[in-house]
């Protein structure tokens, strides 16, 4: 190749990897034509953005929020989505608390990882010998397939970046063992994958480790690049075990604990439905929460991707079965996933890996068309794409036949749409045919999302954090709230409704509010049956009682021992607990203007939350707070016969004790609140109680080893490339024949 066409080749792949990024930008623009809320939704406004928050203000405190005690069940920031070690979320984290508007930041965030996906899915296109124009189009239609822009994109926001950053770790690994590429691009975006602290990223990126490492050894046929694709990965594995090791250890007391293989049929998606994916029409047919047939078109993937079968010459692409086996290898364990089982331990709902089944059919289908696409013997072609189309509309139908109309509607707009795109390839060339099929997209998205309209998902919670704060009642100290947010209706999900007064998910967080209550999809399973409290933090009615019932081994209330200042009551939960007398040592508080939704109980002697730190009771003993911290107490103790101190803690794995420097035994009080067994003779002594992750050290040993080994990798690398550049320049010398550019595209 010469080096102007080396050059052409660059400008090409340059040209239409911008493409791509703007591409991205014009679908999430349409997307919010269609509904301006849309990358705020679900989980979005009630976990993560309240997350964000919450973590970038104890950052900017010069904390590292491993643990905020005072949340209790959600303060456990190992154990959830909160990417304590990935860089980028740490960022995201430190600007969140400076940011207003928590909608517009969100979109804002998810449109940047939106462009980094895309990106990532042309990359991969490119390594397989894809061309850049249809490389683009994989690339622009992977945003906008169903379940990543319906659920991923919408709300599951580590899902989102955790995809972003795998696809990137997909080129890098075949560009690595196709020699093309480094060790480091491979070690980078794989940590990056699994520090989201997501465990489907994680796991996919070992399947998508698994298939390249196949694919190229049947491809090459040599070992050696795989066991150096192997070995990236392991380090990387190495470097992010510190994410999931205290999830790990600590899984015994939470609601994951098990490690069940259930097929229970829920979110589990048959294979004739994950494979309807070129109807923009279609409503697949699995249970979830809204019934049989769903609301959002999650199934869909792109509407040129099954009629474009009909335009490859096949007979020319057995030619590559090798190169893209890894490919197929892929979207063959993504298809069997997605049908099911429905749980295999903390993995559940199948249906979450329909983006990857999407990712590897655009890959594959979108290089064969730029390799081997053909408009010959067009009549024969013509008539097995509307075959395809015609099984699409069948199966479509017979999942959803009430939206008939719409599904006939569909199959004739790609149909038209397909036969322009045949006619510009004929006319005006590949450029021309991949510009109409990149912007037919978008409509395509903006009806898509207004045809959902209202999303079942939304929770709507305020957007704006100065008027929610301006809103809602001033309550310093620590407060817990009881009550249930399925009893909340339509027309009180609003800030001058029930959004003014209570708090649900991580909302108290965007208001900077101490809260028991938050998000947490991995609670702690003890103090959940103690509370009857669930992931999003309502309660069952028994929830009053129980606050105010008298602990068996300490004889005190759980509001004692969990030091708290205020417990606040819904009305509708509780309508009739205002008209009780209030607990002893309690009282009830008027708020005016809240009491339509809000019963509040507070100290008749005021806050107890600040007075001796966290030392909740001590029996047969003194316990006086020296200094706290989020994850240690000093107190200094005596007990002349010996006695317990409690600690207003959870008690979850990772905690140690030592008094006067000596390690002593932890008790656990209600298998929830921390207690240490003070010795008798005990005088004056310094108690310290410390919280770290569990397995932090080999975590942190294993990262070093990571990092030294891809260390290593990288070394060998640059020196196997001298050497290869040393050679080229003895045959250059020796008057041999200069060595073409190898694939310039990558």
């Amino acid at each position: 190749m010469t080096d102007s066409a080396a050059l052409d080749s660059r400008r090409d792949v340059y040209r239409w990897g911008a493409i791509t990024a703007i591409g991205a930008v014009a679908g999430y623009i349409a997307v919010l034509l269609a509904n301006v809320r849309h990358f705020y939704t679900d989980d979005t406004e009630s976990q993560y953005t309240g997350l964000w928050i919450g973590l970038g203000r104890s950052l900017r405190d010069g904390t590292f929020p491993v643990l905020v005690p005072e949340r209790w069940m959600s303060g456990n920031n190992t154990m959830d989505d909160a990417g304590l070690f990935n860089p980028p979320q740490l960022l995201i984290d430190l600007i969140a608390p400076s940011v207003d508007n928590m909608a517009l930041y969100a979109t804002v965030v998810k449109l940047i990882f939106a462009v980094i996906a895309a990106l990532g899915v042309y990359r991969i296109c490119l390594a397989y010998g894809g061309r850049p124009a249809w490389s683009a189009a994989a690339g622009i239609a992977f945003p906008l397939s169903g379940f990543f822009l319906f659920f991923d994109e919408a709300s599951w926001m580590t899902a989102l970046t955790g995809t972003a950053w795998l696809v990137h770790a997909w080129a890098s690994s075949v560009r690595y063992t196709r020699g093309t590429g480094g060790p480091i691009p491979v070690f980078v975006f794989l940590y990056l994958t699994i520090s989201t602290q997501y465990i489907f990223p994680a796991v996919e990126a070992a399947i998508m480790l698994f298939a390249v490492a196949v694919g190229e050894l049947v491809h090459q046929r040599r070992w050696q690049p795989v066991a150096r694709l192997t070995v990236a990965g392991a380090c990387a594995g190495l470097a992010g075990l510190l994410t999931f090791l205290p999830s790990m250890l600590s899984a015994k007391v939470t609601w994951r604990g098990s490690s069940q293989i259930i097929n229970d049929q829920f979110l589990t998606v048959p294979w004739s439905e994950s494979l309807n994916a070129s109807l923009p029409s279609s409503m697949p047919a699995f249970t979830s929460w809204w019934g049989y047939v769903q609301p959002m078109p999650v199934t869909y993937i792109a509407w040129f991707l099954i009629p474009a079968l009909a335009f490859i010459d096949w007979r020319r692409a057995k030619e590559s079965w090798r190169e893209l086996s890894a490919v197929a290898i892929f979207s063959v364990l993504m298809l069997m996933w997605a049908a099911g089982p429905g749980s295999i331990g903390p993995l559940r709902w199948p249906v979450r890996v329909l983006p990857m089944l999407a990712l590897g059919l655009l890959v594959l289908v979108c290089v064969l068309l730029g390799r081997y696409g053909t408009v010959r013997d067009l009549k024969n072609r013509g008539v097995a794409a509307g075959v395809l189309i015609g099984l699409l509309w069948v199966r479509s139908f017979s999942a959803d036949p009430h939206g008939v109309i719409w599904h006939v509607l569909a199959a004739v707009a790609i149909a038209a749409l397909g036969a322009g795109v045949v006619w510009l390839d004929r006319t005006k060339g590949v450029a021309a045919a991949c510009a109409l099929t990149i912007a037919a997209m978008f409509p395509i998205a903006y009806f898509q999302v207004r045809a959902a309209q209202p999303t079942p998902m939304t929770w709507n919670l305020p957007t704006n954090r100065s008027a929610a704060a301006a809103a809602f009642p001033d309550f310093p100290g620590n407060t817990i709230q009881l009550a249930e947010r399925g009893l909340l209706q339509p027309g009180d999900k609003s800030l001058e409704g029930a959004y003014g007064s209570l708090v649900f998910g991580n909302y108290a967080k965007s208001l900077d509010l101490s809260y028991v209550n938050g998000y947490t999809p991995t609670g702690h399973f003890y103090f959940g049956e103690l509370l009857c409290m669930r992931w999003d933090s309502s309660v069952c009615p028994d929830a009053y009682r129980r606050m105010f019932a008298p602990e068996s081994t300490t004889g005190r209330q759980l509001v004692d021992l969990m030091k708290l200042d205020r417990v606040v009551l819904q009305r509708a939960l509780f309508p009739d607990a205002r008209d009780q007398p209030a607990p002893e040592g309690w009282k009830w508080v008027d708020y005016p203007g809240h009491e339509r939704y809000i019963s509040v109980l507070e100290r008749v002697d005021g806050p107890i939350s600040t007075v001796n730190g966290r030392v909740a009771d001590a029996k047969n003993a003194t316990a006086a707070s020296i200094s706290e911290t989020g994850t240690t107490s000093r107190v200094r103790v005596s007990s002349a016969d010996g006695g317990r101190v409690v600690f207003a803690r959870l008690g979850w794995p990772g905690y140690r004790v030592t008094l006067n420097g000596e390690p002593i035994p932890i008790e656990v009080v209600a298998k929830s609140f921390v207690a240490v067994d003070i010795p008798a003779g005990t005088h004056d002594a310094e108690l310290v109680l410390t919280w770290r992750p569990p397995g932090w050290k080999v975590g942190i040993a294993a990262m070093a080893a990571g990092v030294l080994g891809v260390g290593a990798l990288q070394w060998l690398y640059v020196r196997s490339r001298r050497r290869e550049a040393a050679v080229s320049a003895d045959d250059r010398a020796t008057g041999e024949p200069e060595r073409e550019l190898a694939d310039v595209v990558s």
